[in-house]
């Protein structure tokens, strides 16, 4: 299931009285498991859908949360609530507005990497949400989300996957049954710029197709204040889909930092 995402990245900075600095912000924003609370609004326009060359617009709010269990271990809660406005694709079907299906992830993420490794792996679920049935699946879903990343100075690289399964929801709508993968890769310059690539690719197994859209971000992160904020803007280009599949994209987002 596409799961929306922003893509936030992970430090292992969790001492008290710690003060966070702004090179540690921009590595920790690299980092799907942070330590650091964020709230990223990811705006999504997707363009050339359907034989109508429709638009389809989705605000993804994505609150990252850690919480510490232990002094080895922490939990990171992952929500992606879509808002979505989309333009009829096809003669027939009509405009759709609202709220999308919720996917929420917990990572289970030791405090120190792992040869160098920071990972985190748990359950993720797919709540059937949508405020229109031409938003979402109408259907419960479960399954396992992993990630694993590493940080060698300015570069952070990596890869997040989750498999979502229908088990419960309306029978007469289809299964779901999709693998997410996202391997990412960012540079982080001196003026806290960062350039990022990744693919959010999704793989229908009940219909067995790719959807691979390949997205390059660029973001900045600055401070109004003691208030951090990192301002992203980049573009999208599906290089696989089903037919009738959007054909490109733009991407821009707000992200709100809470350091602990």
């Amino acid at each position: 299931m596409k799961s929306n995402r922003l893509f936030l990245l992970l430090s292992a900075l969790l001492s008290a009285g710690h003060a966070t600095s702004q090179d540690d912000l921009a590595q920790q924003l690299a980092n799907p498991v942070s330590s650091l609370i964020s709230v990223p609004f990811q705006s999504n326009w997707d363009f050339g859908i359907g034989p109508e060359e429709a638009s389809r617009y989705t605000l993804n709010i994505q609150p990252v949360v850690p919480l510490s269990l232990d002094e080895d271990w922490n939990l990171i809660v992952r929500t992606i609530v879509p808002v979505i406005d989309a333009e009829s694709p096809a003669p027939g079907i009509p405009d759709a507005s609202g709220l999308g299906d919720i996917v929420q992830s917990f990572f289970f993420s030791p405090v120190d990497p792992m040869n160098g490794w920071i990972v985190g792996a748990g359950p993720a679920f797919l709540y059937p949400s949508a405020s229109d049935t031409l938003l979402g699946s109408e259907k419960w879903g479960a399954g396992p989300t992993a990630v694993a990343l590493k940080q060698e100075g300015p570069w952070t690289y990596g890869a997040l996957v989750n498999h979502l399964s229908s088990f419960a929801g309306d029978e007469a709508r289809a299964d779901v049954n999709a693998t997410f993968l996202q391997p990412f890769v960012s540079y982080i310059t001196p003026t806290k710029t960062t350039y990022t690539l990744n693919t959010e690719s999704t793989y229908d197994w009940e219909r067995e197709q790719w959807l691979i859209p390949v997205n390059a971000v660029i973001s900045q992160l600055v401070a109004f204040g003691d208030q951090p904020v990192q301002f992203s803007l980049g573009a999208r280009y599906y290089a696989e889909g089903p037919d009738g599949g959007p054909e490109w994209g733009i991407r821009a987002a707000v992200t709100l930092l809470f350091p602990r």
